[in-house]
């Protein structure tokens, strides 16, 4: 405990850091009261009420959205997508440039203009994202009500209402993106985007709490599962996260003067989990897809149209145990996939050929990418399977309802998961400060 007072201490003490941290909190107070707005021609109660019933708070897609758009979901607000089709964006062009040659060649020669080209091109497809994901995510909503009740005061279609309501979905993604953009420049470096989500998880964990703390029968029940889970779920992640194999390297001695120094032994850490939250974000949007077009043929005049969009809207909405078994299998394949890509990009192989490093026992340039490879496929499988079973957990505890009180405890896994990595990303930013400012012995994060 005194190390860490001792290390918020030093924080607090540097003008500098101490500043950042105030614009942080500003900007994120900002977009907290902002999430309070509601779209135009929205029957706020009715949203809420649908998921306070119990369909889905942490079990359905609409639950999941909540949960992860910080209850912009539940009350329609105008940031009801967060900043979601920003990073939706940021992945398909991330993934894209492979398979352009232009693209593989500008990162090769010159990554900052590639750098720049990747962002200027991400705003640009973020726009059409946010548009098409607010209209499917009102569509997916209406789905959740009854024939005859809505939750709009118009009709959705093509008028202007649904266009003013799309508008300012889109306009309240751009703002959120616009906000952590400002963090990363005037507050906690490198850290925007991730604040913003970070913020909104966190702010439904004391409506969850209260909620739990309402029901006199299962009071003391409900914290205790709820302190018990998220304790084994802290320490899981911490421990999948901070896993890694060193690979053994062995780097040429330099020559100083007419003396040439010995090799020196080193190791290249390659991470059990190295794409992060991204293979749950990517999946979770791929298979929403199916959902929104769905919802364009629910209220089709013919029948089976309309039952087929129906079934498909609530398979893909998250209320068929078999959903759960394709987004854990769509988890894991995609880990796999985003890892081999990044990897790939990074090309360690003729990296350490340039360096004149070898890993003992294997050739260089080629056969150690290869080996490499093969490495990360081995660690990575654990690393994909504990992304899974993160992603379905809430699914898992839905279906069989093992725990009672399950639909309250929608902080665990996905959400608990970005909350984990997002603090331990930011005290190793601020430790980091502190180390260029000589405050060696007030290592918080190790």
């Amino acid at each position: 405990m005194d190390r860490v007072m001792n290390f918020l201490r030093h924080v607090w003490s540097a003008e500098d850091l101490r500043n950042r941290i105030l614009i942080t909190i500003g900007l994120l107070v900002v977009y907290r009261l902002a999430a309070h707005i509601p779209v135009p021609g929205i029957n706020v109660a009715a949203v809420q009420e649908l998921l306070n019933s119990g369909q889905g708070v942490g079990g359905n897609l609409v639950g999941l959205l909540d949960l992860l758009s910080g209850g912009t979901v539940s009350n329609l607000s105008v940031l009801a997508m967060g900043v979601y089709p920003y990073i939706t964006a940021q992945i398909i062009l991330q993934l894209l440039t492979p398979v352009i040659p232009r693209m593989q060649q500008l990162q090769q020669e010159d990554p900052t203009r590639y750098r720049e080209t990747q962002e200027r091109w991400t705003y640009y497809l973020a726009v059409p994202m946010a548009a098409l994901n607010g209209f499917g995510q009102i569509n997916i909503i209406l789905s959740q009500f009854t024939a005859g009740s809505s939750p709009l005061t118009f009709t959705l279609g093509w008028n202007l209402p649904t266009i003013t309501m799309i508008i300012a979905m889109t306009g309240g993604t751009m703002f959120a993106i616009w906000l952590g953009e400002l963090i990363s420049e005037y507050g906690l470096r490198k850290q925007g985007l991730s604040l913003i989500i970070f913020a909104g998880i966190v702010s439904r964990v004391p409506f969850n709490i209260a909620t739990m703390l309402s029901d006199e029968q299962t009071r003391v029940q409900s914290m205790i599962v709820f302190v018990i889970l998220i304790t084994l779920m802290v320490l899981a992640i911490v421990y999948v996260q901070q896993g890694r194999r060193n690979v053994p390297v062995m780097y040429p001695g330099r020559r100083i003067g007419n003396r040439q120094s010995m090799p020196v032994r080193g190791s290249l850490p390659l991470q059990i989990n190295m794409a992060g939250m991204i293979p749950i974000i990517f999946a979770q949007s791929i298979l929403t897809f199916p959902a929104i077009i769905a919802g364009f043929f629910q209220n089709s005049e013919t029948p089976w149209v309309a039952q087929t969009a129906r079934e498909i809207g609530n398979f893909f909405g998250g209320q068929s145990p078999w959903y759960a078994l394709v987004f854990f299998l769509m988890v894991v394949l995609f880990t796999f996939f985003y890892t081999t890509v990044l990897f790939e990009q990074q090309n360690y192989g003729e990296a350490l050929k340039r360096q004149g490093a070898q890993i003992p026992g294997i050739t260089k340039g080629a056969p150690t990418q290869k080996y490499l490879n093969k490495v990360l496929s081995r660690i990575t499988l654990v690393g994909a399977v504990f992304l899974g079973l993160v992603a379905v957990l809430p699914f898992i505890i839905q279906f069989t309802n093992l725990i009672p009180i399950a639909n309250r405890l929608s902080i665990l896994s996905t959400g608990l998961l970005i909350v984990v990595g997002v603090v331990r990303d930011t005290f190793a930013g601020l430790d980091a400060e502190l180390k260029l400012r000589g405050y060696s012995d007030t290592l918080l994060v190790k």
